[in-house]
């Protein structure tokens, strides 16, 4: 085999030529394939792939396997089985049959994967591949560059199109799906539509999973490892693979393409583009994209590692403490000495409740109370902390208002039993009851824990006597219960005297707050009698 340098060629290209002088296909040894009249094709980054005419095959093929890509220089592959006498060798051979333009020549053509047991044999052609310049210019240079100081997703989308249409690439449409770890949230989609002052950011949630749009789209397909997708909107060319792609077209596109836009973890992103230009993309441009598409994933992925962290330590630790610890606050003994209204919800009868119910129904129940609680403290300025088997721990930060703390927290705890009946109802459990225990002090709020598991909490005696007054307002049938420093200066509240807490040194002066009365004068003049030990 002679092999010769073809001439230098600019940017990424596909270039075909024909073979004049025979090539040979052998399976483990026997001839399957013979042809004076095969081609090579060329393309960027790959090596030197042979085509071979339907009609000089010596050993059969299966009829179209189930297997299909999709190639945004080339168009669909089909694939088949070859059926030497060898043996069977699945999904070895494909076939273009309707090319696009850039590769037209290889229509009903069979080129052959690799495969160790098959050989082709190029014999006395010349095969080397034209030498490809770099492909560099100011796209590239503002991605080595200006791009890593984009603050946002958002910006950074829009420079990105900014500077595909620079350099002469003729867009309509572009949108990038980006997935993402978050309990409600599938995902960010942008979206950027010519003549449109604003870019689209979308925040699908899991259900888009099951809508028909979504199941019927290229997104679908690319992000399930499937390739990408490229198709003419030009008339004549079939386009009723995807609904969208007749959306596209009466908005007057001409051309479209869905590539992925692969994680270093695996998971497949997509990025569409769109031109309305009459001939669609050019070879060279959408080559440049494609080459760019690596690093394009890499911004995306910094982009929404930050707000996976942010929305993972909010899912886990809530707002507050997940902005201090993404803040940096990530080491043992890190924290604050503040004032707070600390509240612990506790269900009650939850043993029972797991018996009669079940536990799939059981579960279901307890996620329709914590999500019922952790709204009406978070919409009150509270914060959850954490959920202890069927109890909810949750902090109200004084800051410099310590009465508006105490009036949170109090307003909260009265939502709480107030919603218990359209929870219980929602769940069918009306007999569904909680038992709240307040109180107001000092804590450290921080980390605490071994040296590689930490965990956001706080830490005082506060939260000791919130619980502990939660639990004695069960033996009294009283549904909230607080200390006389979670008092603001206009509640109603009933004396319950000193009470002896377990392991709290001192009694603790306690109160029971009535659930139905809206906040007035606190009740004057009230003994104090001191009750039993909890």
């Amino acid at each position: 085999m002679n092999v010769q340098a073809p001439p230098s060629r600019p940017g990424y290209g596909i270039l075909v030529e024909q073979l004049n002088k025979p090539i040979y296909v052998r399976h483990k040894g026997q001839l399957i394939a013979q042809s004076s009249r095969a081609k090579v094709m060329y393309e960027t980054r790959l090596p030197p792939a042979i085509y071979i005419p339907t009609a000089d095959l010596i050993a059969p093929l299966s009829a179209p396997t189930a297997l299909k890509t999709f190639c945004p220089f080339k168009g669909t592959a089909t694939y088949r089985d070859l059926q030497s006498p060898a043996g069977t060798v699945p999904n070895i051979a494909w076939q273009y049959d309707c090319a696009f333009s850039e590769a037209h020549e290889i229509c009903n053509h069979i080129c052959f994967g690799p495969h160790e047991d098959l050989e082709v044999d190029p014999g006395d052609n010349d095969l080397a591949n034209p030498t490809y310049r770099n492909i560099s210019g100011p796209l590239i240079d503002w991605l080595l560059r200006d791009a890593a100081y984009i603050a946002t997703p958002d910006a950074f989308t829009e420079a990105l199109v900014e500077k595909f249409i620079e350099q002469g690439i003729a867009l309509s449409r572009m949108s990038v799906l980006v997935w993402s770890l978050h309990p409600m949230i599938a995902g960010r989609n942008f979206i950027w539509t010519k003549g449109e002052s604003e870019l689209q950011v979308r925040a699908p949630s899991y259900e888009i999973y099951d809508e028909p749009k979504y199941r019927d789209s290229p997104m679908r397909h690319v992000s399930k490892g499937l390739g990408g997708v490229r198709h003419r909107l030009t008339k004549g060319n079939e386009i009723g693979a995807f609904p969208i792609l007749e959306d596209l077209q009466r908005a007057g596109a001409t051309d479209y393409v869905a590539m992925p836009l692969p994680f270093s973890d695996g998971r497949i992103n997509v990025m569409t583009v769109a031109s309305d230009h009459p001939d669609g993309f050019t070879t060279e441009n959408l080559g440049l994209i494609f080459e760019c598409s690596a690093v394009i994933a890499r911004y995306y992925e910094v982009f929404m590692q930050r707000e996976n962290a942010k929305s993972l330590l909010e899912t886990y630790v809530g707002k507050r403490s997940g902005a201090r610890v993404l803040g940096g606050e990530i080491r043992r003994g890190d924290g604050d000495e503040i004032d707070a209204a600390i509240m612990f919800c506790d269900l009650r009868g939850s043993t029972l409740l797991e018996e009669t119910l079940g536990r799939r129904a059981y579960i279901s129940l307890l996620n329709t109370f914590f999500e019922g609680v952790s709204d009406i403290i978070e919409d009150n300025g509270g914060e959850v902390l954490k959920f202890i088997g069927d109890a909810v721990l949750a902090v109200f930060p004084a800051g410099a208002d310590a009465d508006r703390a105490r009036e949170q927290a109090l307003r909260s705890a009265r939502f709480i039993v107030q919603a218990l009946g359209p929870m219980g109802a929602e769940c069918e459990t009306p007999d569904l009851d909680c038992a709240i225990g307040i109180a107001f002090g000092s804590v450290t709020y921080g980390n605490i824990g071994s040296r590689e598991r930490l965990d956001f909490t706080v830490i005082g005696q506060a939260a000791n006597i919130a619980a502990r007054l939660g639990d004695y307002g069960k033996t009294i049938g009283e549904q909230i219960v607080v200390d006389d420093k979670s008092l603001c200066q206009t509640c109603t509240a009933t004396p319950l005297g000193a009470l002896a807490l377990h392991n709290v040194s001192t009694p603790v002066t306690s109160y029971a707050i009535p659930v139905t009365e809206t906040i007035s004068a606190p009740v004057p003049g009230a003994t104090v009698q001191k009750g039993s030990a909890v």
